[in-house]
């Protein structure tokens, strides 16, 4: 990892040195520029306002992800249509579903929430269906014969057994999450956002600005993955580390 990011910082530096500074201005001014920008309010006003959306969103598609890909693995009239489903809703961008949600929605938050939790949705209850359809029957028969009732199969049987690929599906969600998020808030233009402030800075020719939140989007996104992320698989899946 390290070793990547030093390489897509040296590859930015050299195309710096090559370009005029108001186009593609260096390393180290724009990394100026995110130290400055931490210290505002108006920077907290925008990080707060794309990770509350991208919260809300990303915890709802996880909650109804689990829950459909659970139904989908149990109930094969359920899985097949489903499938489906996913298979034509999910090949349709993110952003695309932006002017209906707008339309029916109107400007606020609750379009942008929707877009994300419609983009982190598909990976994560694909995850939890395939991996519910892999469960041993030898298992399932065994614990309806110790008289475990639905919901004891549901916690002590099915979730143990689809949490690796759940745990995977997540991460995945999250990359289609944090994408939808940014775009919709460059398209919508409402309150504060990581990606409103990356569109304002466009529109004004600020090219620092521009570096400045592409590069806190880039953070942001790997500190998520790598680290908050990935210390919960490892603290859900510890078993699979000894």
């Amino acid at each position: 990892m390290l070793v990547a990011i030093l390489a897509i910082l040296l590859f930015w530096q050299l195309a710096a040195l090559s370009l005029p500074d108001f186009l593609l201005p260096g390393v180290p001014k724009v990394l100026a520029r995110i130290w400055h920008d931490i210290h505002t309010t108006q920077f907290r006003s925008v990080l707060a306002g794309s990770m509350g959306r991208l919260g809300v969103g990303y915890g709802f598609a996880l909650l109804f992800g689990i829950s459909f890909g659970l139904a989908g693995g149990l109930l094969l009239f359920f899985r097949e249509v489903l499938k489906s489903a996913i298979i034509v809703l999910q090949s349709i961008p993110s952003i695309a579903w932006v002017p209906l949600f707008l339309i029916l929605m109107g400007f606020g938050n609750v379009p942008m929430i929707v877009v994300v939790a419609l983009a982190a949705f598909f990976p994560a209850a694909l995850s939890v269906m395939n991996a519910t359809e892999s469960v041993l029957q030898t298992h399932v028969s065994a614990a309806r014969v110790m008289g475990a009732n639905p919901w004891e199969m549901i916690r002590r049987v099915y979730l143990p057994a689809v949490m690796p690929e759940l745990i995977t599906g997540a991460q995945l969600a999250f990359g289609n999450a944090w994408r939808a998020l940014i775009s919709a808030e460059m398209l919508i233009g409402f309150g504060q956002g990581l990606g409103r402030s990356l569109a304002y800075a466009g529109e004004t020719a600020d090219m620092t600005g521009v570096m400045a939140d592409i590069l806190t989007i880039a953070i942001l996104a790997t500190l998520i993955d790598q680290v908050l992320l990935e210390n919960i698989k490892r603290r859900v899946l510890r078993y699979q580390y000894v």
